[in-house]
């Protein structure tokens, strides 16, 4: 952190210092200057803190946008920003806002995760941890889907840094978050439009076709949120076996229509059901992060996408799910367990030409599980 925002955290967001330096603390949400919740533990609690009224709320966020070089009045009230030490900040000023001025601080955490310790938290089985670890291996077009706050970002990283050590990956982002730990990763920011420093907008669909240039192997989208989403599906259908991104849906299904949706968003002249079969064609393997009613944030499906039927559906397959089997009384958190589905995907000859450590078997669900598998399968198809 520079010493300017150091000096801002210790003078002007004083009243929530404490909050920013505690490790436990993953986003500060400020509803006006008496009103400040937490996410702690995957759940949002409400805090004591507050600022004295809104004038001196308003004179911190002004200087936070100042120490990123950006303005923030009656004439520009919002900022989406990154700080300097890779934190998140957004601020709506209080001429839109009834309860005053609204800010989200999501602190960056230098994360070395792996997918072991995903199989620690309860995420990801044993098996299931292997099967992304050998997808990741072959170049299995891969797109993580989940909403705000279910993991995405902490899932792309992970399995980013399980592509080989021979790839060139070339990794585009609106704002740098992610944090691969790989031999040959090449990081591009888009650029927002500043005139009186002469910047010029730089969009993610701008470095898409630069990095299709700069001879990748692989090309990873931070989040897919706008027409780069076609940019995405024609890298991975033109030979960047091993392409990812990440998007806001609920459901493997929901995912592909959403990715869809963004492809329509451009100038785009290709016909809407051209557009579902480049869906339904180029991305292979959807990986679901889901934040649960308990707090935790597991991965709740690892599918496979097939194509498109000939109603014009989406044709999914589960390979693996998580399903609950209970709650704990005393600590209220879920139980559960990451299992099989009874489906070995279509790309399972991959492994076995590259000699890798995955058996028909690992598909094979418990039999506890098989009733509600079914039972899930049935609703699905209704």
């Amino acid at each position: 952190m520079s010493d300017f925002l150091r000096d801002i955290l210790d003078s002007q967001l004083s009243p929530i210092k404490d909050l920013l330096d505690d490790p436990e603390v993953s986003e500060v949400m400020i509803n006006g200057p008496f009103n400040i919740f937490v996410e702690k533990g995957g759940l949002i609690l409400p805090v004591p803190n507050k600022f004295s009224d809104e004038s001196t709320l308003r004179a911190a966020m002004i200087a936070i946008a100042r120490s990123v070089k950006r303005n923030l009045d009656d004439d520009n009230p919002r900022l989406d920003a990154r700080l300097q030490d890779g934190s998140r900040v957004a601020v709506v000023l209080d001429g839109l806002s009834q309860a005053g001025t609204i800010c989200a601080i999501r602190k960056f955490k230098q994360e070395k995760l792996k997918l072991t310790d995903l199989v620690k938290f309860g995420s990801l089985s044993a098996d299931a941890a292997r099967f992304l670890s050998r997808t990741m291996y072959i170049g299995v077009n891969t797109l993580v889907s989940g909403g705000t706050g279910s993991g995405k970002t902490t899932m792309l990283n992970i399995l980013g840094s399980n592509m080989p050590d021979t790839q060139r990956l070339l990794v585009i982002e609106d704002s740098s978050e992610l944090q691969i730990h790989a031999n040959h990763v090449v990081y591009l920011e888009a650029q927002k439009a500043d005139p009186s420093e002469g910047k010029i907008e730089v969009s993610i669909r701008d470095l898409m076709e630069s990095a299709l240039r700069l001879r990748p192997d692989r090309i990873i989208v931070g989040e897919v949120r706008g027409a780069e989403a076609l940019d995405l599906l024609n890298a991975m259908g033109t030979g960047h076996d091993g392409s990812m991104g990440t998007v806001h849906a609920n459901s493997p299904n929901a995912a592909c229509t959403r990715m869809e949706t963004l492809c329509m968003m451009g100038e785009t002249k290709i016909p809407a059901d051209a557009i579902k079969k480049m869906v339904g064609s180029a991305i292979n393997l959807i990986v679901q992060c889901s934040r649960y009613h308990d707090g935790g944030r597991r991965t709740s499906h690892i599918s496979e996408v097939l194509g498109v039927d000939q109603f014009g559906r989406y044709i999914t397959r589960d390979i693996f799910r998580w399903v609950q089997t209970g709650k704990d009384p005393q600590t209220k958190k879920l139980v559960g367990e990451m299992v099989p589905c009874g489906y070995v995907p279509s790309f399972y000859d991959q492994f076995v030409s590259n000699n890798l450590d995955i058996k028909k078997s690992m598909f094979k669900p418990p039999e506890w599980a098989v009733p509600q598998l079914l039972t899930e399968k049935k609703k699905n198809a209704a």
